[in-house]
This record gives structure tokens, sequence and C-alpha cells, in this order.
């Protein structure tokens, strides 16, 4: 019997990829670079160094991937202050859900702290967590397993106890690596094969999910 549910933030619970995936489109054609949708998808998941690296594999070592981000992180930002915070078709149901049945819910994501808080407050999410663990506050990100074990702490539960819901595969991978089952509900890439075998299951959405839990399938 799981007791608690771990929420990836982006792309799981929020719309939030293709807007940034739009930014970096921009910032990247100022400066004369492609952003190409595939390179994208690559860095889905992954820890801020780590995308820091891979941009500068791309474009070079002078590439300004700090000021990048920055400019593309307020151009989400603004977005979303103007159209409001989209968020996933299915979730409301699915925290509801969980909240009425008794599951402890926690978010566990790259970000960091002042993003999280600003974004679950204004999409009005925040009273559906227990709790909350960001990027800034690990040692190591994803697809190190240490994120999803301190949400497993935090909230008092065994891994074994948990389940993780992700959409990349770096998050895959640090749920498998956590010893904690996961569901990969794809947002803009569909996990490898290699990704996908270490899942629990992939869903179309996260109304599939609430289908699963129901039907006791995890």
């Amino acid at each position: 019997m799981k007791k608690a549910v771990i929420f990836d933030m982006d792309g799981l619970m929020i719309d939030s990829e293709r807007v940034t995936y739009d930014g970096y489109v921009i910032e990247c054609g100022k400066l004369g670079r492609t952003m190409d949708k595939e390179f994208y998808k690559k860095l889905l998941g992954c820890p801020v160094p780590a995308i820091h690296q891979m941009f500068r594999e791309k474009f070079g070592q002078a590439f300004p991937i700090e000021d990048v981000m920055k400019i593309v992180h307020e151009y989400v930002e603004r977005t979303f202050e103007e159209d409001g915070v989209p968020v996933k078709d299915g979730l409301i149901a699915l925290l509801q859900y969980l909240k009425t049945h008794g599951y402890k819910t926690i978010v566990a994501t790259s970000s960091t702290r002042d993003r999280v808080d600003r974004i679950l407050k204004s999409a009005g999410l925040t009273g559906y967590f227990d709790d909350s663990i960001c990027g800034n506050e690990v040692t190591k990100g994803k697809p190190d397993p240490e994120i999803f074990l301190r949400a497993c702490e935090k909230l008092g539960v065994k891994p074994s106890e948990a389940l993780v819901l992700e959409d990349s595969e770096m998050g895959i991978m640090a749920a498998y690596s956590a010893g904690i089952p996961v569901i990969c509900v794809p947002d803009m890439k569909y996990p490898e094969e290699t990704f996908a075998a270490k899942t629990a299951g992939i869903a179309d959405s996260l109304n599939h999910v609430l289908g699963m839990i129901e039907r006791g399938e995890i």
C-alpha cells in the first residue's frame, strides 16, 4: 500500500516546458545560435550545472548560458503572470483524490525554492501538498536519487511506500536509483526504451495516473 506520492513540477504538473523552449529559441537566436527541439529535450530534468555544461559543449565555452537562463526564466515568469500558470490536465482531480484518501504528498523539483513557492501559490496548488524539496536544497541533482530520498525522509515514509510521478528521463533514473516506483507521464519527450524499462508504468496523462491508483495497479 502506497502512503505517499512525490511530484515533479515542470513538465509534470505545470505545462512550462513549451514556454521555456520558446524563450530559449528567442534568446539563442539573438546570439546567432539555433536552439533545436532535440537538444532542448536532452536538458529536461537535468540539474543546472549539467545544463550549463551541455550548452557550452554545443555552443562553445564563451556562450553566456547563465545570462541566457536568467532571461529565459524571466520570460517564463512574465508569461505566467500575464496568462496564468498552465496546470496539466487531470492534476487537480488527482490531488483532490490523494488528499481525501489520506496520501502524503510532496513536490521534489530541480527548481529553486523561491520559484517553486511562487508557482505553487499562483497556480493555487500550495494547499494540496504536505511539503516540498527543491534543487537548491540538495547537494546532487537528478539523476542522483538524493532529492527523492530526502522527500521520503520529510514525509516519514520508506521508499517502498512512495510513488514518484515524473516526466523526464533524469527523473526516472533518480527514482529508480532511490528504489522508489516511478510512473512516467511524458511531456515533450517520450522516454527511450532504456529508461522506460525502469518505470512501473507510463501514463498518457495525470487522469490516467488517477485511474491506475483507483484500480490499485500501483
